[in-house]
């Protein structure tokens, strides 16, 4: 490795760990969002779907983002502009009442975070190799799991004592995590460039749903992929809605009891498996990969339906959550220069964005709908259901590719 080389894999490196160090304490409390909302502030059932709908829903816009962010080669000036505007209106919480200006920050804070992964995801492509890569990502993923759990099972107590805690603790982690732009400076970015020649010969509104058809039916391999995928979110996409109420209503669990299953039990699911996960995902090719995800993720409810007996079931709920949800995002973010291969990973990461914007559209509101006729347990009964679903159209989309096909596990 020469020294240009060298000095961009310990520039992106040091910039990407740090982000996501410092983001910890951050996502530790924006997770506990939806039951704050529900539990502190009273919403509607109406505010509460529409936060919930909003998480996957900003992907599409999103997508635009990230398709002017690649047109524009801008690439560190995008992420750091991103970082600011997702952070600073939280510094408003301890001022603001509304709770409908918590779920406009919720919303921006997800458009710009999720606008921001394919840009990532190709710094991290082109300057860090392959086998690095993979460990950095995962072990970083596994850090944020694991602080973000401690941090609540650590606030619980405050949280329960005194029910306007959150309200300051906002604006101090969101000033912890724009330090990070301190290392984002310092990071030389390379620039991107259109795979596309006629890209600027279709309307903006409509060119990442052009390019990411145009790429969906020249890599079959990665549509295919990408069903399997659907099927995975929208299991675990339906069960969000009713999440807070059955935690609420039907387990009457404390903030300390939620950050214990929630967080801290999820987080040492996700630390334990990442190593495990970082060694399989080179061996063997993400369909399999995504059967075992979506097996584990119809396992979680099961254990889910059983705390309503023992709550100790609710740990072991979340453990395997964890444990799911560590090869989850793996597989997710990293198939994307695992397909691309040589190529530029941000369409392949792209489709993932947009893909989780198109479910975004229908799939929470269907849960809420059915969580308003039919009750919580009922949602997580489906939400097993369609996980079991996608376990079973993985493994039938799994096959076995030789040295000349466009994907490769070891890309």
């Amino acid at each position: 490795m020469n020294q240009s080389l060298e000095s961009s894999y310990l520039q992106t490196k040091a910039a990407y760990v740090w982000t996501r160090v410092l983001d910890t304490p951050f996502w530790g409390l924006f997770n506990l969002l939806p039951i704050i909302l529900y539990k502190d502030l009273q919403a509607t059932p109406f505010q509460l779907a529409l936060m919930i709908t909003l998480k996957p829903l900003v992907s599409i816009l999103s997508s635009y983002w990230s398709h002017h962010v690649q047109e524009s080669g801008k690439l560190m000036k995008s992420i750091i502009l991103a970082r600011w505007c997702a952070y600073l209106p939280f510094l408003l919480f301890p001022f603001i009442e509304s709770s409908w200006y918590i779920i406009f920050c919720f919303g921006l804070f997800m458009f710009l975070q999720v606008g921001m992964m394919p840009t990532w995801m190709e710094l991290l492509k082109k300057n860090i190799p392959s086998h690095h890569r993979d460990k950095i990502f995962s072990y970083t993923q596994a850090f944020g799991y694991l602080g973000g759990g401690l941090l609540p099972f650590a606030i619980g107590w405050l949280l329960d004592e005194w029910t306007q805690a959150w309200r300051w603790m906002f604006p101090i982690a969101a000033l912890v995590a724009l330090t990070a732009t301190i290392w984002q400076r310092l990071m030389k970015a390379f620039i991107l460039k259109s795979d596309s020649p006629e890209s600027n010969s279709f309307h903006p509104l409509f060119q990442p749903w052009k390019n990411a058809w145009t790429l969906l039916k020249k890599r079959p391999d990665f549509a295919k992929f990408q069903i399997g995928f659907m099927f995975i979110g929208s299991g675990l996409m339906i069960i969000q809605p009713a999440l807070p109420v059955f935690f609420v209503d039907k387990l009457h669990l404390s903030y300390t009891e939620l950050g214990v299953a929630i967080t801290l039990c999820k987080g040492i699911g996700f630390a334990c498996s990442s190593p495990l996960w970082v060694r399989w995902i080179q061996k063997v090719d993400l369909f399999y990969l995504g059967s075992v995800i979506a097996s584990l993720a119809a396992v979680f409810t099961i254990f889910l339906v059983s705390a309503q007996s023992e709550i100790i079931w609710l740990y072991f709920a979340y453990l395997i959550y964890g444990l799911m949800q560590a090869g989850n995002e793996l597989s997710w973010n990293l198939s994307g220069p695992i397909f691309a291969k040589e190529e530029n990973s941000s369409p392949f990461s792209g489709i993932n964005v947009i893909a989780v914007g198109v479910r975004g559209m229908f799939v929470p509101i269907l849960g809420g709908y059915l969580l308003a006729h039919f009750g919580s347990l009922s949602v997580i009964c489906i939400s097993g259901c369609l996980c079991i679903l996608a376990a079973i159209r993985m493994a039938l989309y799994r096959y076995k590719l030789n040295s000349n096909d466009a994907y490769s596990t070891n890309a």
